[in-house]
C-alpha cells in the first residue's frame, strides 16, 4: 500500500477529482467501462470519479496522516518520559502529572472538540491526532529509563561528572528504544483509523481531496446500488491496520528476544 501511494499517479490511469459528464459515468461497477468507454478497475463513484485512482491517491493522505501523525507523538512522548524519569522530583512529578490527566481525558471526545475549533485540514488532523496520542509512549519511556537509571553503567557515568542531559541522550534513550519502535508500528494503524474517522465526520481532509474516511462518508447512502464506493476504502482500511498491527508484533518479536 505504501509502494501503491507513493506511485498513485503511475497506477491510478485517471485524475482523482475528474467529473466528466457526471450521468455517463457514475456508478459504473468495477471491472467495467463507463458511458464514455473508459475502463475503471474498482468502478466510479456517484459523480463518476474512478474509485481506483481516489483509493491510491487517498492511501498518501492515510498514511502520511498517520506516519506524521505518529512521529509527533513519539516525539512527544519520549521527550516527557525521559525528562520524568531523568530528572526527578518536582519536574517529574509535574510531567507524570499532567500525562495521568491527559490519559483521563477521553481522547475521541478532545479530537471531536480540537478538529472542531478549527477550520478542517490534513495539518490539523496532524497536529490534533499528535497531540492527543503521546501519554502511552509517555508511560513505557518513563517506565524502561526508570529502570535503566538504576543500571550499573548509569551510575558509572554519573561518577564520570556527565551532566542528566548527556546520560538521558547517550546512555538511557539509545537503551529504550525497543518498547517505543514497537509502540509507534502500532500507533500508525490506530491514527489511520482516527483520521478515517474524522474525514467521515467531515471534520478531516475536505473534499474534493480524496481520504479513505471521505470516500467511505460519501459510499454509504449508496451501500444497496454501488456498494464498491464503500467497500474498497474500508477493505483498504483494514488491511493496512492489520498490516501495521503485524509490523508491531515482529519488531517486538524481533527486538525483544525474551
Amino acid at each position: 500500500m505504501a509502494a501503491l501511494a507513493l506511485g498513485a499517479p503511475l497506477v491510478s490511469g485517471h485524475d482523482p477529482a475528474a467529473q466528466s459528464k457526471v450521468v455517463a459515468t457514475r456508478f459504473a461497477p468495477p471491472l467495467s467501462h463507463d458511458g464514455l468507454g473508459d475502463f475503471h478497475l474498482l468502478g466510479t463513484d456517484r459523480l463518476g470519479r474512478d474509485v481506483w485512482s481516489r483509493l491510491v491517491h487517498g492511501a498518501r493522505i492515510s498514511l502520511g496522516t498517520g506516519l506524521l501523525a505518529t512521529v509527533l507523538s513519539v516525539g512527544i512522548g519520549v521527550l516527557v518520559g525521559l525528562a520524568a524519569a531523568v530528572w526527578r522530583g518536582p519536574l517529574g512529578l509535574a510531567l507524570l502529572a499532567f500525562t495521568d490527566f491527559m490519559l483521563a481525558l477521553p481522547r475521541v471526545v478532545v479530537l471531536l472538540l480540537l478538529a472542531a475549533l478549527w477550520a478542517p485540514s490534513g495539518w490539523l488532523v496532524v497536529v490534533v491526532l499528535g497531540l492527543t496520542g503521546w501519554m502511552g509512549v509517555a508511560r513505557l519511556v518513563h517506565g524502561e529509563a526508570e529502570s535503566l537509571m538504576a543500571r550499573p553503567f548509569v551510575r558509572s557515568a554519573e561518577a564520570l561528572g556527565q551532566s542528566r542531559a548527556r546520560i538521558a541522550l547517550r546512555h538511557v534513550l539509545p537503551n529504550a528504544w525497543t518498547p517505543v519502535i514497537v509502540a509507534a508500528a502500532l500507533g500508525v494503524g490506530n491514527a489511520i483509523t482516527l483520521e478515517a474517522g474524522l474525514s467521515f465526520l467531515g471534520l478531516g481532509v475536505q473534499p474534493p481531496a480524496p481520504s479513505w474516511g471521505g470516500m467511505i462518508a460519501s459510499g454509504r447512502d449508496t451501500l444497496v446500488n454501488a456498494p464498491w464506493v464503500a467497500i474498497a476504502p474500508g477493505v483498504a482500511l483494514v488491511l493496512v491496520v492489520v498490516a501495521a498491527t503485524m509490523v508491531g508484533d515482529a519488531l517486538r518479536d524481533h527486538l525483544d528476544r525474551r
